[in-house]
């Protein structure tokens, strides 16, 4: 797969949420990439919807305008930034390979959604946008959160491994010495951000503050 995006990283990208536990990673990375002044085109899944109802204090609105409107002002884009598709938009650019973004991003990424990117299904805008990433060589990154892991999941991400795609499993680090559940969220999100190659002062790279050890 191409992963070669632009010096700056990509200037669109496809943002995908399904129903894995883990809605926090979503939502930060949606707000970091406005911040970061890119277009980022949102898919949202049923159970994703219902478990960000259970895990933070956003409820979306049901219909995608209303969602379109809510996100941006959530988090403070600019009008057009952020572009809400339903679950069977086929006109939608992510569906095309034409007009889809340079990368793609799904998290948190369910086992199913994980098996079905794996399989070439394409049963909606969001399993059709992953399989056009693919199929178009550009950047996918998928960040599962489940535990443990069956053999099937492991099978298929060493498949889609093998195929480019990086599977980037929703496990903080503490060597930053996290303080807060944000931190932690900070952290998985940081690793996207460089994957991405988008700027992110979140987290230090590792030796940026390297400490001798007298042996």
């Amino acid at each position: 797969m191409n992963t070669r995006l632009e010096s700056n990283g990509p200037e669109r990208i496809t943002l995908a949420m399904t129903g894995a536990s883990g809605a926090q990673y979503g939502l930060r990375l949606l707000d970091c990439l406005v911040r970061e002044d890119r277009e980022v085109h949102f898919l949202i899944s049923k159970a994703a919807q219902l478990v960000m109802a259970t895990e933070t204090d956003v409820t979306l609105p049901p219909k995608t305008q209303m969602m379109q409107a809510f996100l941006t002002e959530y988090t403070g884009a600019a009008t057009g930034q952020i572009r809400v598709y339903g679950k069977e938009d086929w006109m939608s650019p992510v569906a095309s390979g034409s007009g889809a973004p340079a990368a793609m991003v799904v998290v948190p990424c369910s086992t199913g959604t994980l098996s079905a990117i794996a399989t070439g299904a394409c049963n909606n805008l969001i399993e059709r946008a992953a399989d056009v990433t693919l199929k178009e060589r550009r950047q996918l990154i998928l960040v599962p959160r489940e535990a443990p892991y069956s053999s099937i999941h492991l099978e298929h991400m060493l498949k889609l491994s093998n195929m480019g795609v990086t599977i980037l499993p929703a496990s903080p680090g503490f060597y930053h010495q996290p303080q807060t559940i944000d931190d932690l969220i900070d952290f998985v999100v940081a690793r996207i951000l460089n994957l991405l190659n988008i700027p992110q002062d979140m987290l230090p790279r590792w030796g940026e503050h390297h400490l001798s050890i007298d042996e």
